[in-house]
C-alpha cells in the first residue's frame, strides 16, 4: 500500500506543512526518486527539532554547528546544497538565503 502525498508546491514542497509524517516524507522522496539513508533521516529529524525549538530554517552553516557536524561532509552526504532536501522532505518551509 503506498502513501498518498498531500499536494505540493512546484519545488516539491507541502503546501501544508501541518501534513507532515514520516511514512510521506519516503513517500515524497521515492516519488522524487531520492534515497534517504538513516544518515540523512538524521539530518531531517534534527532540523524539524531545529525548527521546533527555533520557529525557523536555520542556514547550513548555523545547522552544521547545531548538529555537531562538518559542513563539507554534509554537502558530500546530500551531494547538493544539504538544507534543501533537508526541509523539502522534512516538511519545512523553504530556506531563504544562501542554502
Amino acid at each position: 500500500m503506498s502513501t498518498e502525498i498531500p499536494q505540493r508546491d512546484g519545488d516539491g514542497y507541502l503546501a501544508d506543512m501541518n501534513d507532515w509524517t514520516p511514512e510521506i516524507a519516503k513517500a515524497m522522496a521515492e516519488a522524487d526518486d531520492f534515497q534517504l539513508d538513516d544518515a540523512k533521516w538524521e539530518q531531517i529529524l534534527q532540523a524539524r527539532n531545529y525548527y521546533e525549538e527555533h520557529a525557523t530554517v536555520p542556514p547550513i552553516r548555523k545547522f552544521a554547528k547545531y548538529l555537531g557536524a562538518d559542513k563539507k561532509e554534509m554537502f558530500k552526504l546530500w551531494m547538493t546544497g544539504p538544507m534543501k532536501p533537508i526541509t523539502k522532505y522534512g516538511g519545512l518551509p523553504k530556506p531563504t538565503g544562501c542554502v
